[in-house]
């Protein structure tokens, strides 16, 4: 090899090492780039959460206030009947302000008597009627019972609110005062806010709970699941097992992908036009969620089975056949149970979009505030989302943390249908 050759092939190299560096140095750009991605979502999520547990972890606590209870029959029966209406229409907080006032004798102007009195949730009235409606045993006795504080006390307490000068603001320092009395004689205390858990909505924050609307998701899912379940396993099947191959379940195919990206809002807005003002269903009922939240999970549902029935290799059908049985016990008794497992994973997830849906929703009336617990798919209900969208729109500071703490109960259960699909898949998918 001569000089010029050599030198040729050494410029060869060089050329082809600096690309090399080049390419190196891309794919080291693009990896960083990548983990920079990746670290910025992790950020964004941790922020996320922090400020959501941050917000709403009070909320699982709620401030206390004992009283000494007279439950004085002058006032709740005075002709001693023990009937039902009577008892219930009772003046009962007429007795919750007779134990503030033997606590704080001293308080004598009408403005000061009133700042007391609202010291405890207005829901106290209601639940010594509750108490005597159960047991009128309790007449002409006298009970400790705790009852919810105010919600302004409740935020006071935690640290969410700050006293302000005399006559200003919504903690006054005559009401400090009394929350001070009260914690020194222990009959003031922060306890598990079971009520959050077990109550309906109401317009007081401190005495508002989520029940209501985990009865009435439950039952919203258990419609739109008794109906997607087996209509998109069907569709599936037929499309994917029997249906010709033509430009009619070409069109098919099309519109159910197409239907998958539609926003939710339009199924509201089918819901409200044909379940509503067409069939007359009742306005804000499950039974009507479940239908429209139903149409919205459907393509994905389909989807998922038509991709679980691919996966299944064509041995299995022609096995099947090979051995006499046609091409209905092919797909039912073969085929359908291998590929069960992805579509319950793609059932679930659908399931799981629609439990964090609010825009369909709020079309046919689920916003509605609803006090009782549904009993029914028929009964006028609200779902999980709806009520964190009430909450969130509430001018109280207590209803904020409240609002935080049903986002957290949501993302619960999304995580645990989300982790089911997962351990499904897991469990019972196969290789071939």
């Amino acid at each position: 090899m001569n000089r010029a050759e050599l030198n040729s092939h050494e410029d060869r190299l060089q050329l082809i090492k600096s690309k090399l560096k080049w390419r190196y140095a891309k794919e080291n750009i693009f990896r960083v780039s990548g983990i920079i991605a990746i670290l910025l979502a992790v950020s964004m999520l941790a922020i996320l959460f922090i400020s959501i547990i941050g917000s709403g972890y009070t909320a699982f606590q709620q401030t206390f206030i004992r009283l000494d209870i007279k439950f004085d029959q002058d006032v709740i029966d005075p002709d001693n009947k023990k009937e039902p209406e009577a008892l219930s229409q009772a003046d009962y907080s007429a007795l919750v302000k007779t134990a503030l006032s033997k606590m704080f004798p001293d308080v004598s102007d009408r403005r000061e008597r009133r700042d007391l009195y609202s010291i405890v949730s207005s829901g106290a009235a209601f639940e010594l009627r509750d108490m005597i409606m159960g047991n009128p045993a309790l007449i002409g006795t006298t009970q400790q019972v705790w009852f919810p504080a105010d919600d302004d006390v409740d935020m006071y307490i935690k640290g969410h609110i700050q006293v302000e000068a005399e006559g200003s603001g919504r903690i006054k320092e005559s009401t400090v005062q009394w929350i001070n009395a009260l914690t020194e004689s222990k009959s003031l205390k922060k306890r598990f806010n079971t009520t959050l858990f077990t109550g309906g909505d109401s317009r007081e924050p401190e005495i508002a709970g989520i029940w209501g609307a985990v009865v009435g998701s439950f039952y919203t899912m258990i419609v739109t699941l008794a109906l997607s379940f087996p209509l998109g396993v069907a569709t599936a099947v037929y499309l994917e097992e029997f249906a010709p191959k033509n430009i009619w379940t070409d069109i098919v195919e099309v519109n159910i992908n197409n239907l998958a990206a539609v926003p939710s809002i339009v199924f509201g807005l089918l819901g409200l036009a044909v379940f509503l003002n067409f069939f007359g269903l009742p306005r804000s009922a499950p039974i009507v969620g479940g239908l429209v939240l139903t149409l919205m999970t459907l393509p994905t549902i389909i989807i998922a089975s038509r991709a679980s029935l691919l996966a299944v290799p064509p041995s299995i059908r022609e096995g099947a056949l090979g051995v006499g049985a046609s091409r209905m016990q092919s797909v039912l008794h073969h085929v359908l149970p291998l590929a069960l497992p992805g579509m319950l994973t793609g059932t679930i997830i659908g399931m799981a979009r629609a439990l964090g849906e609010t825009a369909p929703l709020l079309m046919i009336g689920m916003v509605a505030f609803i006090v009782d617990i549904p009993t029914g798919v028929f009964d006028k209900a609200t779902v999980l989302p709806v009520q964190i969208y009430l909450w969130a729109d509430s001018p109280e500071r207590a209803f904020v943390e409240r609002t935080s703490a049903t986002i957290m109960v949501l993302l619960a259960f999304l995580l645990i249908m989300n982790a089911l699909a997962v351990i499904l898949r897991k469990k019972f998918e196969r290789r071939w």
